[in-house]
């Protein structure tokens, strides 16, 4: 369904009709609650610190439970985190958070397979860039430059392929 046809909708519907479609949309999807919930009372900080939480606990969860490393569920953080439309400092925080526990993940750890190599690479480029786009550089270099070190040990040209990132795109916007 197109947004004119949304639109065109809500316009035929009663206020009383809309505010019952938002209610049982708020009862019925997860997704909605969390969305209506932030725009009633937006605490940028405080669901920047959930979806964190959600990545963090990926790498190094609490108690005795096992890593997952389900990048997945990372992704699926960052992506949810957008759609709450928060300052792109927010966004870059939680990337680069994102980035911080899969590099150090691998530094204490020891060697990763391919799959998660190339994962990483791929969204520590997105990272770097929406860094390095948004003016937000000077910031976030020495968690950057941090997670150059922690790769730096890794195998399988994953150390160059993070250092190629930082420096190529450090050299096009710094």
């Amino acid at each position: 369904m197109s947004k004119a046809t949304i639109k065109k909708l809500l316009r035929s519907m009663s206020k009383e009709e809309i505010i019952e479609m938002v209610i049982e949309m708020y009862d019925a999807r997860k997704e909605a609650k969390d969305y209506l919930e932030y725009y009633a009372s937006p605490d940028e900080n405080s669901k920047l610190e959930e979806y964190k939480d959600i990545i963090r606990a990926e790498f190094y969860p609490e108690g005795r439970r096992e890593p997952k490393t389900r990048f997945s569920v990372c992704r699926k953080a960052v992506t949810d985190f957008k759609k709450l439309k928060p300052s792109a400092d927010a966004l870059a925080e939680l990337m680069l958070s994102y980035m911080e526990y899969a590099i150090e993940f691998t530094f204490d750890f020891g060697d990763m397979w391919e799959q998660y190599y190339e994962s990483v690479e791929g969204n520590f480029a997105k990272t770097v860039e929406f860094i390095a786009k948004n003016g937000l550089w000077e910031k976030y270099d020495k968690r950057l430059q941090q997670c150059v070190k922690w790769a730096s040990v890794c195998g399988y040209g994953f150390a160059d392929g993070i250092d190629d990132i930082y420096e190529e795109t450090r050299l096009r916007y710094v």
